[in-house]
């Protein structure tokens, strides 16, 4: 008889009824994020749904709750949307951390004790990428100066080439462009002074025959 009394209250413990279903355990990385579907059975279309964190079922925290519509509802990493025509409402968590492992609850709100069904999620640790940047020293030595300038590897690829204002080669030049006209000038002086002093020598020269004639 008393066995016979106990009975209906199976249907009030969370997981006993089938009027709501989900994954057992799901896993996600650090960092990233997942999703949860939980499934529920024609005729709970405009309760409220919601995911609580907590082993105990009781005493669970609610995190998210829908308002009873396909509206999405978000809380912090943590977002819920219900699709009433297919039954069924996700769970989103994001930007995931290692300490977010824990059990979870899929749930209806209703009168009395809620609907619910556990689900346990893992959380592992995300995939790193380190980028290891060395430097190299390049000396440029110029006639005036000598300066050290730091090279990133990343730059070096191709060819370096360093230019320097003030390196020898560059005087060199200079001063072969300004030399050059002023010899070719005074070259040109030196012909015309000959020319001019041979011309006056041979004018006298025909002179002093006149007039010894």
């Amino acid at each position: 008889m008393y066995l016979l009394l106990l009975f209906p209250l199976l249907f009030w413990l969370p997981g006993s009824s089938y009027k709501i279903t989900g994954p057992e355990e799901v896993s996600g990385l650090e960092w990233g994020s997942l999703t949860v579907q939980c499934h529920y059975d024609p005729g709970w279309e405009k309760y409220k749904k919601w995911w609580c964190r907590g082993a105990a079922w009781s005493p669970c925290n609610i995190l998210v709750k829908t308002t009873g519509t396909e509206m999405e509802v978000k809380e912090n990493r943590v977002s819920i949307r219900d699709n009433q025509r297919s039954r069924v409402f996700n769970v989103t968590m994001e930007k995931l951390r290692r300490e977010d492992t824990d059990i979870y609850w899929c749930g209806i709100e209703r009168s009395g004790a809620d609907l619910g069904i556990q689900v346990k999620v893992t959380i592992g640790p995300g995939k790193t990428t380190t980028t290891t940047v060395s430097t190299t020293t390049t000396t440029i030595t110029s006639a005036t100066n000598t300066s050290t300038v730091p090279v990133s590897s990343e730059d070096t690829t191709g060819s370096l080439t360093v230019t320097s204002h003030h390196s020898n080669d560059s005087g060199s030049q200079m001063k072969l462009r300004v030399l050059l006209p002023l010899l070719f000038a005074l070259l040109l002086l030196l012909v015309v002074a000959a020319s001019l002093l041979a011309w006056k020598m041979l004018k006298r020269q025909k002179k002093g025959e006149r007039n010894c004639k």
